[in-house]
């Protein structure tokens, strides 16, 4: 009966080990990688808030005291950044160039997505390589083709010849982000649609787009990021058209010479932050979503 025990403790032992050293090291990784993300996140909040303070202030109380609040609280510095600067005009302007492009790059890179998915067919392989290789290339390279090419199509320095090359631009990010989420969708739910009388359009737009929301939202926030912030594009094709709020804010940051109004041109680079933090917010939860799903297949 002794032996019996004694060779129970030992397998016991064995397949159990102690469990003090790994609780040890489990806590030294999450202080280190909270500390990491407190220091990274300080990285990136104290600027931003630094900002939005500044904004309010006039370019003398942001020289004399750069880290106090304001004395006075001066919203008329977003007035005359909205109107004498123009930045409202180029707000306008980039709502329309960006909003346009995401909703038929969505539309487009979705529609592409699906069939190389869902389909097999004579060259499926090398249209998805294709996409993958315009991720690898840099768009620096294409300016100058691209320039000729739109001013030949009449499409040079207007916006919808910016549309179209912001199109271009997310249209294989898009292709390849998407690509694995319909890969992953079940070909039973293709099927059921399919007794049900349901065609090809309808079966994408009813019941395997709202399934990809997720993936969806994902991909918009991602490209509305990168198309937001896009200053090499709208400079090269651009210069002379009606101006996005990219080359408006460099254009009011860069006309004022010496007497920079600091307090204006802080309230600029506010108005062209909040779009995005309001677009993340509303997308957040869908974009915490799309990873956990990512994360259980």
């Amino acid at each position: 009966m002794t032996t019996k025990l004694a060779t129970q403790e030992r397998v016991s032992l064995h397949f159990n080990p102690r469990k003090p050293a790994t609780s040890t090291n489990d806590k030294i990784v999450g202080s280190v990688s909270h500390g990491v993300l407190m220091l990274w996140s300080a990285i990136v909040i104290l600027p931003l808030l630094w900002t939005v303070m500044s904004s309010f202030k006039t370019s003398s109380e942001i020289f004399s005291s750069p880290f106090a609040l304001p004395a006075q609280w001066r919203f008329d510095n977003y007035a005359r950044a909205w109107t004498e600067a123009g930045i409202g005009s180029y707000f306008l302007n980039s709502v329309i160039v960006v909003g346009a492009a995401l909703i038929i790059v969505m539309v487009l890179g979705s529609m592409c997505a699906y069939v190389l998915a869902r389909y097999t067919f004579p060259g499926a392989k090398a249209i998805y390589y294709l996409m993958l290789a315009g991720l690898t290339f840099p768009i620096f390279l294409a300016m100058v083709p691209l320039f000729f090419i739109l001013r030949n199509m009449g499409l040079l320095n207007t916006l919808p010849g910016l549309i179209v090359t912001y199109v271009g631009f997310a249209l294989p990010f898009t292709v390849f982000f998407l690509f694995s989420f319909f890969k992953s969708l079940p070909h039973e739910i293709t099927e059921a649609a399919a007794l049900d009388g349901a065609g090809e359009w309808r079966t994408f737009f009813q019941v395997m787009l709202p399934m990809a929301k997720p993936g969806l939202a994902s991909v918009a926030i991602f490209n509305f990021l990168g198309l937001w912030n896009q200053f090499l594009i709208p400079v090269s094709i651009n210069a002379a058209g009606p101006r996005v709020l990219s080359q408006g804010l460099a254009a009011f940051a860069g006309q004022m010479g010496y007497a920079v109004d600091f307090g204006a041109l802080f309230a600029a680079v506010t108005v062209t932050v909040v779009p995005v933090l309001i677009i993340y917010i509303i997308f957040q939860r869908q974009l915490q979503g799309s990873v956990s799903q990512g994360t259980s297949k």
